[in-house]
C-alpha cells in the first residue's frame, strides 16, 4: 500500500481510538503492499486452512517446485488427486483446490482486473469456491489487493485482541466488533487496526485460520 494510505490511516486511528493510537506509538508504521499473483495467494489460502505457516509452506513449496514454481489453473485442474496428496495436502483440500482450478477455467471467477472490484463483489465471488469462506476471502482482499477498510470480524485473533485490549469480559462476536469499529472510527481503515491488534498478541503478524 503507498505510505501516504498508511500515512493517512496512522493519523486517523491514532486521533479517533486511545487504544489503537498506544498500539502504534508501541508498533511503529505499518506496511501492507499489494501484489497480482491472485491465483497463488487463493492456493495458499486453501493449503494454509488450519496449518502452521511453517506446516503450510513447506507443501506448498512442494507443489510449486513441481510445476517449476509458476503452478497455473489448468495445471491444477489436469493433475491426478493422487499427486496433490504426495505433497501433504488432506482429501478436502484437493477437492478445494480442484474447484479453484475449475471455476478458473469455466470463468465463473473472473481474476483478470479483480482490483477494479468492490469488496462485496470479491467476497460474492470467492466464497462460491469450495474451502473458501468469507475469512479466507477477507484475507485475500486485505493482503493481496491491499484494501484499508477490511474488518475480518471471524478471525479468532482479532477476537481475542479486541478482548483483552478493550477490557471485554468475553470474545467478541461480529455485532459487538462492528460496534467498537463504528464507535471509535475505525473505517475507513479497518485493515490498519486489525493489523495492530494482530500485533499485540505476541508482536508478530499472524493471523488465526478460519
Amino acid at each position: 500500500m503507498k505510505n501516504d494510505i498508511c500515512t493517512k490511516a496512522v493519523k486517523h486511528l491514532s486521533s479517533h481510538d486511545s487504544i489503537i493510537s498506544t498500539l502504534i506509538k508501541k508498533f511503529g508504521k505499518c506496511n501492507l503492499q499489494p501484489h497480482r499473483e491472485y491465483f497463488n495467494s487463493l492456493l495458499r489460502a486453501i493449503i494454509g486452512q488450519q496449518l502452521s505457516v511453517k506446516a503450510a509452506s513447506s507443501i506448498y513449496l512442494r507443489l510449486a517446485e513441481f510445476f517449476n514454481h509458476k503452478p497455473t489453473p489448468q495445471d491444477l485442474f489436469n493433475i491426478d488427486v493422487s499427486i496433490l496428496r504426495s505433497f501433504g495436502l488432506s482429501n478436502a483440500k484437493t477437492v478445494y483446490v480442484k474447484d479453484l482450478a475449475e471455476k478458473i477455467l469455466n470463468n465463473e471467477i473472473r481474476l483478470k482486473n479483480f482490483n477494479k472490484r468492490t469488496d462485496e463483489e470479491i467476497l460474492s465471488e470467492l466464497t462460491k469456491v469450495k474451502g473458501i469462506g468469507i475469512w479466507t476471502a477477507q484475507m485475500f482482499l486485505a493482503f493481496t489487493l491491499g484494501r484499508a477498510d477490511v474488518l475480518p470480524y471471524s478471525d479468532l485473533g482479532i477476537r481475542k485482541s479486541i478482548m483483552l485490549n478493550y477490557g471485554l469480559r468475553k470474545l467478541p462476536d461480529e455485532k459487538k466488533i462492528k460496534k467498537i469499529a463504528k464507535d471509535n472510527n475505525w473505517h475507513p481503515y479497518c485493515t490498519i487496526a486489525s493489523m495492530y491488534l494482530w500485533k499485540s498478541l505476541d508482536n508478530k503478524f499472524e493471523t488465526i485460520m478460519e
